[in-house]
């Protein structure tokens, strides 16, 4: 029985370091706004009493923690393969993701943490300053936002250091609220309270991210990839027999693969077979793709060719 292993390459390899290139830019400029801000909100954090403010600015910690991350699995993922790494460092940049949800999620026990303990002795805070510090927050995170906008969608590693200044960014709004009633009716606990719901929104971001770095590194399907139908559209292609170890996952993002055994009719030329296999599996944007042929005489059991 013959076989024929066919190997299709990622068709966006070669423009990776284009795409690098522009994305390191913006997250090199990013961190560098985070880190300057990060330090006038810890000051201000100290000085006005707040803990909004410096839970604010412990976020924003994790953030530059999350961006010097990112930007170094961005490094990493674009060296080339080696003989012992043949996919390269691609899974470089998931394993940032899984680190910066854990930070995720470890900034904000800490958070809520000091939320309860402020709420069961109340502190004096500086409502007038805490409101124009957390303002200038807001403003940082906002830029920083608009920054990676353009770039989020490009891998997961990129997608958390955008969740953490989202995070963020809604974290300064709640400090400029808490900010506001401090000044206003003095409603002191305002700042406890608000930390408590920086801290949630933190925990959703977290969890998402972790939700889907744990995926890639399970080898999960990509969640755009429906395999029972993706199994019956190469079943329907003209001279497959049958079709079975069917594997379908992600190498990082943006890259995904696919390998299979498909028991093909002897009869039918191999190249036709495979173009129309590969015209089917690019339809679910899956670049790199093993098909191994098992050829035998199938007779009735196969498609005929159309027309």
């Amino acid at each position: 029985m013959g076989t024929n292993d066919i190997h299709h390459g990622h068709e966006g390899q070669d423009l990776a370091g284009c795409h690098g290139m522009k994305t390191g830019q913006r997250l090199g400029a990013t961190l560098g706004i985070i880190l300057l801000y990060m330090a006038v909100e810890v000051a201000g954090g100290i000085w006005t009493g707040s803990l909004a403010l410096l839970s604010d600015a412990g976020h924003m910690a994790s953030d530059a923690a999350a961006l010097g991350l990112s930007l170094f699995a961005l490094w990493i993922a674009q060296r080339p393969p080696t003989p012992h790494r043949t996919f390269g460092y691609y899974r470089a940049e998931i394993l940032a993701a899984l680190v910066n949800a854990a930070a995720l999620f470890a900034v904000a026990v800490l958070v809520i943490i000091a939320a309860v303990e402020r709420l069961q002795a109340p502190r004096m805070v500086m409502g007038g300053p805490m409101l124009a510090i957390a303002t200038g927050g807001l403003l940082v995170n906002l830029a920083g936002l608009a920054l990676l906008h353009g770039v989020r969608g490009q891998s997961l590693n990129i997608r958390g250091a955008f969740l953490h200044l989202l995070g963020d960014t809604l974290g300064s709004l709640g400090a400029m609220l808490s900010g506001a009633a401090i000044l206003g009716p003095g409603w002191t606990w305002a700042d406890p309270v608000a930390s408590i719901v920086i801290a949630t929104l933190i925990v959703f971001s977290a969890w998402r991210l972790l939700k889907d770095a744990l995926s890639v590194l399970m080898e999960g399907t990509p969640a755009h990839v429906d395999p029972d139908r993706l199994r019956t559209a190469i079943q329907e292609v003209p001279g497959v027999c049958e079709i079975h170890d069917l594997h379908i996952w992600t190498i990082g993002s943006g890259l995904h693969s696919l390998s299979c055994h498909v028991l093909a009719d002897r009869s039918r030329p191999y190249e036709d077979l495979l173009a129309g296999i590969r015209s089917v599996v690019a339809a679910s944007n899956i670049g790199h793709v093993t098909i191994q042929i098992e050829s035998r005489n199938c007779g009735l059991d196969c498609q005929a060719p159309p027309g």
